[in-house]
């Protein structure tokens, strides 16, 4: 119930933007599955780059002797996440003529960062144009700033590194790439990616479809918390993703496959196209948390993959 709680403070507090998407866990264990792949010299290039983020010393606070690399690297995963409890970030706007600027470390939370929402008709219900700024096109910014034979600062780089680690999670999240309108849901963001639906899960618990996929891998955890429920038997770790997909390092191509499993998965009966609460059957939750392990872990190998290119 904790869990939820926080949830639903964050959602009061930021209710423009998506909620949080795999929340700290899942944000923490991809990073780490993704950490374990990647070679020394990766390691070393990003947190180089990660030290000039201004919380590098509080992720390093308490980390093991010798795995404050590991640590920084796990925590800077839910870094712009934490910056929108922060009270000197400020929220802005799409529309804003700064929506697509890479500031290192400027003081915007910029929470359509966050998500790719591609528009779906639940009954022939008209969609209105689509965001032009979104997780694709910036972190299609990011990645073209990471390379050292590049134009960029170092703090730029280490700005998109933090962000970078971060959406790569947030676009392997299903309906962190949809927004699906009905006659029930007609206004500008539709459902908001589930943010609008209501599901009963097995728990007893009434929340919003969106948090309920967030949540999938648990709540708010500690890196340590992360990384022991990755090790444990059937965690993160022992999830083996599609040798082939794994290669994809296109935003793109993320995107649209998270859209066409939000379609089929996460809008899977019995969940509605309105407001009216469902209770979610067995089959959908069995289903959720095995399509949720998959994308993880292909988040966390693709993850590794554009890094290690984008580090050497």
């Amino acid at each position: 119930m904790r869990t939820l709680m926080i949830a639903i403070t964050i959602a009061v507090l930021c209710p423009a933007g998506q909620a949080l998407a795999w929340w700290d866990e899942g944000h923490m264990q991809i990073a780490y599955v993704a950490y374990k792949k990647l070679t020394p010299a990766a390691r070393d290039r990003a947190d180089a780059l990660l030290k000039l983020n201004p919380d590098y010393a509080n992720w390093i606070a308490g980390a093991p002797e010798g795995q404050e690399k590991l640590y920084a690297f796990v925590h800077a995963a839910t870094w712009p996440d934490d910056i929108k409890m922060k009270p000197d970030y400020y929220d802005d706007q799409v529309t804003d003529s700064t929506a697509r600027q890479l500031v290192p470390y400027g003081h915007l939370k910029h929470i359509y960062w966050h998500y790719k929402d591609a528009l779906l008709s639940a009954d022939d219900t008209p969609l209105p144009r689509p965001d032009p700024v979104d997780a694709v096109s910036q972190l299609k910014l990011m990645i073209a700033k990471l390379p050292a034979n590049t134009d960029a600062s170092e703090a730029l780089r280490s700005y998109s590194l933090s962000w970078t680690i971060h959406l790569v999670g947030d676009l392997h999240q299903p309906l962190h790439a949809i927004a699906r309108y009905s006659a029930a849901l007609p206004d500008r963001g539709g459902d908001r990616g589930g943010n609008e639906v209501k599901v009963t899960a097995a728990n007893g618990e009434t929340l919003p479809l969106h948090f309920y996929w967030d949540g999938i891998f648990g709540g708010y955890s500690s890196v340590f918390g992360a990384i022991h429920d990755a090790d444990a038997a059937g965690g993160l770790a022992s999830v083996v993703p599609d040798a082939g997909k794994a290669q994809i390092v296109d935003p793109v191509t993320w995107a649209q496959e998270s859209f066409d499993l939000a379609k089929t998965v996460a809008y899977a009966p019995p969940v509605r196209a309105d407001k009216q609460p469902v209770e979610l059957t067995r089959e959908y939750e069995t289903n959720a948390r095995d399509l949720a392990r998959k994308q993880a872990a292909l988040a966390a190998a693709r993850l590794a993959n554009l890094l290690e290119a984008l580090l050497r």
